[in-house]
C-alpha cells in the first residue's frame, strides 16, 4: 500500500502558493503573502519544483515545500526553532504522514529500505557523505533530480539539483520509508 496520495499539478501549485513558510513577520494579506514569496525568492522555487513533480507529487513533498525558508538549527526539531537535516525530515513524516522515524541521518538511513537511484519517487529519502561520514545527510526527494532539505548554519529549507558537483560527489544511496520499515 502506497504511503502518499498522488495529487495533480494545479493542486501541488496551489497548496505551494499558500503553503509556504512565512518568516516570524506574518503576511496580512494575499498581496503581503505574494510579497514575501517573490522577495525571498519562493515563487520560483515553488514553480521549479512544483513543474518536475507534477502529477506524481505526494501529501509530503507539498507539506515539505510549505516549509522552504524555514532557518538552519543545529539539532533543531520544531519548525518555530529551526531544523537541521533529520529533524526536518523526521518532522515532516510525522506530521504528513503519521510516522516517526529515528532522530538522526544514520539512524533513518538504518531504518528505512534501500532503493537505486534509478528508483527514487517523490518522497523517498536521499543520503550524502557532508562531513567524512557515511549517511550524514538526508533530504526528501521531489523529483527531477531535485531534493528539498535543511542544509547547514545559516540557511534555510530550499531545494536543490542532485546533478551539481557537491551533492553528486557526496551522494551516498536513497532510501523508501515502508511502514513495515519504521516502528512508531
Amino acid at each position: 500500500m502506497p504511503l502518499f496520495r498522488v495529487l495533480s499539478a494545479p493542486v501541488l501549485a496551489m497548496a505551494l502558493a499558500h503553503g509556504a513558510y512565512a518568516a516570524p513577520q506574518q503576511a496580512n494579506g494575499p498581496d503581503d503573502l505574494d510579497k514575501m514569496l517573490v522577495e525571498r525568492g519562493l515563487i520560483r522555487q515553488i514553480s521549479q519544483v512544483g513543474q518536475a513533480v507534477g502529477g506524481k507529487a505526494s501529501e509530503l513533498v507539498i507539506s515539505a515545500m510549505g516549509f522552504l525558508g524555514v532557518p538552519y538549527k543545529l539539532g533543531g526539531n520544531t519548525f518555530e526553532s529551526g531544523l537541521d537535516c533529520s529533524g526536518f525530515v523526521r518532522a515532516m513524516y510525522q506530521q504528513t504522514v503519521g510516522l516517526i522515524l529515528p532522530r538522526t541521518a544514520d539512524q533513518q538511513a538504518a531504518a528505512t529500505v534501500t532503493i537505486d537511484k534509478s528508483e527514487l519517487q517523490p518522497g523517498d529519502l536521499v543520503f550524502f557523505n557532508t562531513l567524512r561520514r557515511a549517511f550524514s545527510h538526508v533530504g526528501i526527494y521531489v523529483g527531477d533530480n531535485k531534493f528539498i532539505h535543511s542544509p547547514k548554519p545559516g540557511s534555510e529549507v530550499r531545494v536543490e539539483n542532485m546533478n551539481i558537483s557537491y551533492w553528486r560527489t557526496r551522494f551516498d544511496g536513497a532510501r523508501r520509508v515502508e511502514t513495515a520499515a519504521v516502528r512508531p
